[in-house]
């Protein structure tokens, strides 16, 4: 039988042990919203189980891109925390997440981490499944189980995610088979969502991803790339110090523009004056690539950058997924070369996360402009990346401090952009200003983080229906009309 279970922990009130009351959970959740976090959240035991289920267990969650499974039969093994899944494209060409574990006794069906194959076999009992989930091989069917009367072979298949959908190409799947479509879900970030994967009509590319363990809290990197401009003139100096980007001052950062939109919110670069082609020349891009984004975009989205002359760099998505362009040097000139980078913040624990980094490029992007971008990448982020470096020092140390005890004594200011009163410092950009959806400031502030914590605290609030579990192969059990399935012995089974 397969469960989904949350935790419910009994919080008791002991602020020796450092535990919380049920009452002390809401007034955390109220000052987060009200933009004073409890600096314990970043390294909590108890905070993080309720993640993993009112979190985790209904959002939807990024796991894989189709050009990473662009053959029939290709697929990754991609996970949402504890439980993996297979992403593969079966012979039909249909986009399918199966639960990794076969129905007999549980085992892991594929252990290797992407390939190609047109079946699955678990290496405990030989059970074979098509990659499409449905069950082919089942060794002594008739000698061990008496034939379909012992184990409703027919109709049987791996589990399958609860919810699949995709936009642009990314795949994410939710725990939750009641979650709102995924377009529902984005809202108004989709507008700006294309400026990352959608520079021509055939989309992006995906390389990687490279995975890397961090003993740091998932929340702050997701923080950070949802609107985070105020760190770069500290955290980032040397990196503009050694001239590895064009700007002289890091402090550039300030006369960008942050935006929140729908479930997901980011920054952007102020550009010099100039028209469309300009500015995205100014980046880096050549002329053939800015020709299809113009066909490519709509009219606002070209708004944004040709006139309002505002450039998107990192973003967030709620809960863990980022993206960030960039356009450092990569020669001894003042040419830029501009990147782009997809990133999960995957939970491990309270206070380690698994980091997935992959190299994005327009797929209709010429060869030279292709490979002089990844390098672009790898020298500012990835596991050996410069920006990466800066960044991961301080969301460990942070992690680290907020699992003593004085940690939650202690309230953090995440309020910058508001005065006591909650009257803004500088008021949100009109239409005019700023044609795309949503909130956009120009400046240093935490909106965008706040409204990332007040997703997360809308989420803990409120409390998950338990799956309901299902017997695999008995006679009461009711499965889906499907078509023949070969017998066991015809079943021709290979790859992982």
């Amino acid at each position: 039988m397969l469960y989904l279970t949350e935790s419910f922990s009994v919080m008791q009130s002991n602020a020796s042990e450092g535990t919380s009351s049920m009452a002390d959970q809401s007034a955390i959740l109220e000052d987060v919203r009200r933009g004073m976090i409890p600096a314990h959240i970043y390294n909590d035991q108890e905070i993080f189980a309720l993640e993993k289920g009112r979190i985790f267990g209904r959002a939807w969650v990024f796991v894989a891109h189709e050009s990473e499974i662009a053959r029939a039969g290709d697929y990754v093994v991609r996970r949402v925390l504890e439980d993996s899944f297979i992403v593969t494209r079966d012979e039909s060409g249909e986009i399918r997440a199966h639960f990794n574990m076969c129905l007999h006794r549980g085992m892991q069906v594929c252990r290797a981490e992407m390939g190609n194959a047109s079946h699955f076999r678990c290496p405990y009992h030989g059970w074979s499944y098509r990659n499409d989930g449905r069950i082919v091989g089942l060794p002594f069917h008739q000698d061990a189980y008496g034939g379909e009367a012992g184990f409703k072979r027919k109709g049987q298949r791996l589990l399958p995610a609860p919810s699949l959908d995709s936009h642009n190409g990314m795949i994410f799947i939710s725990l939750d088979p009641d979650a709102p479509p995924l377009r529902e879900y984005l809202g108004d970030f989709a507008f700006y969502l294309d400026y990352y994967t959608k520079q021509s009509p055939s989309g992006i590319e995906l390389r990687g991803p490279q995975r890397w363990r961090v003993k740091a809290n998932w929340k702050i990197g997701a923080e950070n790339f949802a609107g985070d401009m105020y760190h770069t003139p500290q955290t980032h100096t040397s990196v503009v110090e050694i001239g590895l980007f064009r700007e002289p001052k890091a402090e550039k950062r300030k006369d960008g523009a942050t935006y929140w939109a729908g479930n997901g919110g980011g920054t952007t670069y102020k550009l010099p004056e100039g028209d469309l082609d300009e500015r995205l020349r100014y980046v880096g891009y050549p002329q053939e690539m800015i020709e299809r984004m113009k066909t490519s975009w709509s009219a606002e989205q070209r708004k944004v950058v040709g006139e309002d002359g505002f450039m998107i760099s990192a973003a967030s998505v709620f809960p863990n997924l980022s993206f960030v362009h960039n356009w450092p040097r990569v020669a001894e000139s003042d040419d830029v070369l501009p990147f782009i980078s997809v990133r999960q913040w995957q939970p491990i624990s309270e206070n380690e996360t698994e980091v997935l980094s992959w190299f994005a490029v327009d797929a209709e992007a010429p060869e030279e402009f292709k490979a002089l971008s990844y390098k672009a990448y790898l020298m500012c982020f990835g596991s050996t990346g410069m920006f990466e470096q800066d960044d991961v020092e301080n969301w460990v140390s942070l992690t680290n401090t907020a699992a003593g005890s004085m940690a939650r004594r202690l309230r953090l200011n995440s309020r910058m952009g508001i005065l006591a009163d909650d009257t803004e410092v500088a008021p949100a950009l009109t239409g005019e200003q700023f044609a795309g959806p949503g909130s956009a400031r120009v400046g240093y502030s935490e909106y965008n983080q706040r409204a990332l914590l007040s997703r997360w605290a809308d989420h803990l609030e409120l409390p998950i229906t338990a799956a309901v579990a299902r017997d695999i192969g008995g006679q009461d059990e009711v499965v889906p009309a499907l078509e023949h399935l070969p017998s066991e012995d015809t079943a021709e089974v290979t790859g992982a």
